[in-house]
């Protein structure tokens, strides 16, 4: 008896450290503003987002497109978090964020700092055949609970410039080497608009490990991450990715939740990962 019940403790215990040391974290194109998009405008949407943000409770969430009244929303709204990012098109509060934000009472930021993915990335410039302004905004952080420093990239590749996603996965890959943390915990995310046999995907598979691929638990949920509001549509084209290097991947899943009349919450599906720190 005394035997069985030390067993127990120690895999209470087990259990006890792994839910202690996960951190889950979240990437999600949240589409910025556009009153066009009628049923699907952000007004209408923007509910059914912040439920899904407080049901899954991710330490960090990296989002794309959002605009500074989206942001703010979104800050006001939830509490526990504080974010880092600016605005795309002016370096403060002009154009889209891809707005890092994190639970403050688990994570103390260190520095952050905004990327312009372009050939002069430390100003506001558009990048090689890119049709607009694209950023990556970057922070160093220190989890409290292991006391260990966390380094993470939000992102937002173009859409249409073939070349500029190429060059913008190099680019990461850069600040990361010249940064000098290839050896420490890192986190690359972001809608990417690109498949996972792209070019750009593979560069940054030649250093960092796509999150979907070494989960230890086989990956949940569709196929594939963009919708584009289309309920018919079978969604099978992966854009939306979370890399990690020197981290362990429990689980990754694509999110399919709804709003209440079945409508999408964005045109992308959000994605996300437990991991061990």
């Amino acid at each position: 008896m005394k035997k069985a019940l030390s067993i127990l403790f120690i895999i209470f215990q087990l259990n006890t450290f792994i839910t202690n040391g996960q951190t889950s974290v979240m990437t999600f194109n949240i589409r910025y503003d556009n009153p066009e998009d009628n049923d699907n405008w952000w007004e209408h949407r923007k509910l059914s987002i912040l439920k899904m943000f407080n049901f899954y409770s991710p330490e960090i969430i990296g989002i794309q497109e959002g605009l500074n009244n989206q942001v703010k929303y979104i800050k006001k709204n939830l509490p526990d978090y504080n974010y880092i990012g600016v605005g795309r098109d002016d370096g403060k509060k002009k154009g889209e964020y891809t707005a890092i934000f994190y639970k403050k009472k688990k994570l103390k930021l260190i520095s952050s700092k905004t990327y312009w993915l372009s050939e002069t990335p430390e100003k506001v410039s558009i990048g090689w055949d890119a049709s607009m302004e694209r950023i990556v905004t970057f922070g160093e952080f220190l989890d409290l609970r292991v006391q260990e420093s966390l380094f993470i990239f939000n992102c937002h590749f173009d859409h249409r410039g073939e070349i500029s996603r190429e060059k913008s996965a190099e680019l990461l890959l850069n600040f990361i080497k010249n940064k000098g943390i290839e050896n420490k915990k890192i986190i690359v995310m972001g809608d990417l608009n690109c498949l996972p046999d792209s070019k750009p995907i593979n560069t940054l598979k030649s250093k960092l490990e796509d999150s979907h691929d070494i989960s230890i638990r086989e990956p949940y949920g569709p196929i594939g991450t963009s919708n584009g509001f289309n309920l018919d549509k079978v969604i099978k084209n992966r854009i939306d990715y979370i890399f990690t290097k020197n981290i362990k991947v429990i689980d990754h899943r694509i999110i399919d939740d709804r709003r209440e009349n079945n409508l999408f919450i964005s045109d992308h599906l959000p994605v996300i990962t437990k991991m061990i720190n």
